[in-house]
């Protein structure tokens, strides 16, 4: 199978205050270099997917690397046989990750950035409150065992969840991971304002810990979501065995004939 496709994805916190003056280079790089997915743009900076063949992805890179602000962003990669998106869009945001909280800023403080090779001998502590700080949909196809689900629809339900569920007197150690790393960082500065001061959180998330840890060593369980249209990845980050029924949008595994949900036999 020819996986001649490159899905990058990367964020970064940063200052852009001149977030709006970026979107239209981009849209005219990624057309030119015939790469789509989605980027958005803050004044509190960038969050991507993008997906391309190779010189078209390193074009993008390197047009972004070549501003300073952006040279040493982290950047995960995976591989697929097709673009697994339908067009591109470059979107202007309030935040790039949309907690809504006025007192999560990842600029000012966040938690300790824990590597995927310390990640096991962390979480496998006994004083570690460790969070999946997913949807409630991402997490039904896979986690890391003992992992907390807050059972969330949306990420802006999260502070919600962390207000009932911990307290800084009886937590002194939280670990939290996402996919890509983007929305525990944010939720790290959340926790950091409310008092906590033992906030941990997954390098580069889910996608990092796959790429970097071999599976016999591995402590995650099952697959891992991801937005776009291969909607799984299983450890060698190749597409996994779900899929998305298109009448009501729930997650099916491939096997499926019908939605177990609404019994619809439209299942991409």
């Amino acid at each position: 199978m020819n996986q001649k496709i490159c899905i990058a994805t990367f964020y970064k916190f940063l200052r852009l205050p001149d977030f709006r003056a970026w979107r239209e280079p981009l849209l005219l790089i990624c057309r030119a270099a015939e790469v789509r997915g989605t980027i958005l743009l803050a004044e509190e900076g960038i969050n991507a997917t993008i997906a391309g063949e190779r010189e078209g992805i390193d074009s993008v890179l390197r047009f972004l690397s070549s501003d300073e602000r952006f040279a040493d962003m982290m950047v995960k990669e995976s591989f697929h046989t097709t673009i697994p998106f339908q067009r591109l869009k470059v979107r202007l945001k309030r935040e790039i990750v949309a907690l809504k909280a006025t007192d999560a800023n990842p600029l000012e403080q966040v938690g300790q950035y824990i590597e995927p090779e310390a990640w096991n001998s962390l979480i496998a502590q006994d004083d570690v409150f460790l969070l999946d700080a997913r949807n409630e949909y991402e997490v039904q196809l896979g986690s890391f065992a003992g992992a907390r689900n807050p059972q969330t629809a949306s990420f802006h339900e999260l502070p919600r969840y962390l207000d009932q569920a911990l307290n800084p007197k009886r937590h002194k150690r939280v670990a939290m991971f996402c996919t890509g790393g983007i929305r525990c960082e944010k939720a790290s500065a959340y926790l950091l304002r409310q008092g906590f001061e033992q906030v941990y959180h997954l390098r580069g998330g889910i996608l990092h810990y796959l790429e970097k840890v071999e599976p016999a060593q591995s402590l995650w369980q099952g697959e891992c979501f991801v937005f776009d249209e291969r909607v799984s990845l299983d450890h060698d980050l190749a597409k996994g065995r779900f899929t998305i029924c298109d009448d009501c949008k729930a997650v099916v595994t491939g096997a499926d004939e019908t939605c177990p949900k609404c019994g619809s036999a439209n299942i991409l």
